[in-house]
C-alpha cells in the first residue's frame, strides 16, 4: 500500500474506529478559584453493564477479589469455566485504599451503554436517541476541565482511552458551541489501532520511506480529525512540540507492538483479553504523559447477553485489570500519592434474566430500562491517605452517576466554575 494512500485511508476511517489520538488545540481558559485535592484523576468506566448482585453483593462468591475484600467461595457450577488469573497486583484489595459506595444509582434515562457513557462523561442524564453521526450537546468532563482550569491545560493533560464501539470515540468532546474540539481530549482506541495487521501496514510504510517524508505525513495524520458523518474533517492542530512528542510516542508504541512487547506483558495464562489490553495501553499513556485527567473504559462483560458464565469470567478480568491500573499509578513518579481513581459501571443489568441458557444452566442477562435492577450500580474511589477515607464501605443508597463529573471537578479544583450547570454534587462522603 502506498504511504500517502494508507495514511489517507486510515485517517478517513469512519468515526475514529482506528482511534489514533485526536490532536486538540489549546485555547484561552477561564480562571479557576477552587483548591485542588489531587493533581491527577483517573476515571475507570467499568463498563459493559455490571449487576450489583454478582459484583458487590457477591451472590456467586467474590468474583472481584482484586477490588473487593472477602473470601466468599465462587459458585461450584461456574468455577470450572472461570480463568485462573495471577494473584492480586495489589497488596490488599482496592477498596481498602478508598471508599466503596455499594448502592450507587444510574437514576434517569435509558439504561443503554451509550446513554450510560454519556451520563458518566458529561455529568448529565440524557433521554436522547444517540447515534454515530452526532456528538453529545453537553460538554464533556474533558472540555470542562480544560476550559475552566487555571493555568490553562493542553490536550496532553487530558485523555480518553476507549473501546472500539463507533460512538465512544466521539465522547472526547461535544458539539456544544461554547466548548467543542478546542477543549477536547486526546482520544485513543488502542485495541483497534495497535492491532497487528494495522501495525504491519504502518511499519512497512515506515521502513520503505525516508524519515523526513514519513514525519511529514504523520504530522498531517496526527493534525487532522477523522471524517465523522456530517461534521466533515476538522482541523484540530496542537502546537509543534506537543505534536512531535505524540509522534515519537506513537512511533515507540508501534515498534513495541511489532516486537511483541505488548502481546502479554502481564503474563496472563491464556493471554490478555480486550479489557486488559485497553487498560494496559492506558497505563502506557499514564507512564509517558502523566495526564491530569484520563478516562478509560472496558466492555468485556457485555457477553452477559448470551452467557452468564462468560460474564462472570469477564468480570474477573476487569477486576484484575483495574487493580493493575491502580498499581501502575502508584509506581508512576508524579502520580503516586497524588491521584484519585474513580471506578463505576455505566449501567447495571436486569434482575430478571432472559431465556438464553449457558452450558452451566445459567440464564443470561440483558439491561432493560424497565427493570429497576439496571439502575443499581456501585462506585469506588481510591486515593491518597488524608484525602480519601480509607477502607470505608457505604451500604446505604448514596450517590448517582451524575455525581462523578462534579467529583472530578471538585478534585481538580474547578467545581465552583461548573456547579451551576451540573445536576450532581461531589461525593463528599469519601473525603476527609
Amino acid at each position: 500500500m502506498e504511504r500517502r494512500k494508507f495514511l489517507k485511508t486510515a485517517g478517513l476511517t469512519a468515526l475514529g474506529t482506528i482511534g489514533v489520538p485526536y490532536i486538540i488545540p489549546t485555547g484561552r481558559l477561564f480562571a479557576s478559584t477552587g483548591t485542588r485535592k489531587v493533581n491527577h484523576v483517573v476515571f475507570c468506566l467499568f463498563a459493559g453493564g455490571v449487576r450489583n448482585i454478582e459484583a458487590v453483593h457477591k451472590a456467586d462468591g467474590n468474583l472481584m477479589p482484586s477490588m473487593l475484600s472477602g473470601n466468599e467461595a465462587v459458585s461450584g457450577d461456574i468455577i470450572a469455566d472461570l480463568s485462573t488469573l495471577p494473584t492480586n497486583p495489589l497488596q490488599n484489595p482496592l477498596q481498602t485504599y478508598g471508599t466503596l459506595f455499594k448502592e450507587f444509582r444510574f437514576d434517569s434515562g435509558p439504561t443503554g451503554h451509550i446513554n450510560g457513557h454519556v451520563t458518566a462523561i458529561t455529568g448529565k442524564n440524557t433521554n436522547n436517541t444517540l447515534d454515530i453521526r452526532n456528538r453529545t450537546q453537553d460538554p464533556t468532563i474533558f472540555e470542562l476541565y480544560r476550559k475552566h482550569s487555571n493555568p490553562e491545560k493542553a490536550a496532553l493533560n487530558s485523555w480518553w482511552i476507549t473501546t472500539s464501539n463507533n460512538y465512544y470515540p466521539l465522547l472526547n468532546h461535544s458539539q456544544n458551541s461554547g466548548y467543542g474540539s478546542a477543549f477536547g481530549a486526546n482520544q485513543l482506541t488502542p485495541n483497534a489501532f495497535f492491532n497487528y495487521n494495522l501495525v504491519d501496514e504502518i511499519k512497512d510504510v515506515w521502513n520503505s520511506t525516508g524519515q523526513e517524508a514519513i514525519v511529514d505525513d504523520l504530522n498531517s495524520f496526527l493534525n487532522y480529525n477523522f471524517f465523522s458523518g456530517n461534521q466533515g474533517i476538522a482541523h484540530v492542530k496542537n502546537n509543534k512540540t506537543e505534536t512531535e512528542r505524540l509522534q515519537n510516542w506513537l512511533s515507540q508504541m508501534i515498534t513495541g507492538v511489532k516486537s511483541g512487547a505488548y502481546s502479554n506483558p502481564w503474563n496472563i495464562p491464556g493471554g490478555m483479553n480486550s479489557d486488559m489490553r485497553n487498560v494496559m495501553y492506558a497505563e502506557e499513556v499514564i507512564k509517558e504523559f502523566k495526564p491530569e485527567l484520563l478516562v478509560v473504559n472496558m466492555f468485556g462483560v457485555d457477553v452477559a447477553h448470551t452467557s452468564f458464565t462468560r460474564y462472570c469470567n469477564a468480570l474477573q478480568y476487569a477486576d484484575w485489570a483495574t487493580a493493575h491500573l491502580w498499581d501502575t499509578i502508584q509506581k508512576t513518579s508524579g502520580m503516586a500519592d497524588d491521584t484519585l481513581l474513580v471506578v463505576m459501571p455505566e449501567v447495571g443489568r436486569n434482575g430478571t434474566p432472559n431465556s438464553i441458557v449457558d452450558s452451566n444452566g445459567r440464564f443470561a442477562l440483558d439491561h432493560s430500562s424497565s427493570d429497576p435492577t439496571t439502575r443499581e450500580i456501585f462506585c469506588m474511589m481510591a486515593g491518597p491517605q488524608g484525602v480519601i477515607k480509607q477502607n470505608l464501605e457505604i451500604s446505604s443508597v448514596t450517590g448517582r452517576s451524575v455525581d462523578v463529573v462534579p467529583t472530578i471537578a471538585d478534585a481538580l479544583g474547578f467545581y465552583n466554575e461548573v456547579s451551576g450547570v451540573l445536576p450532581g454534587t461531589p461525593l463528599s462522603q469519601a473525603y476527609f
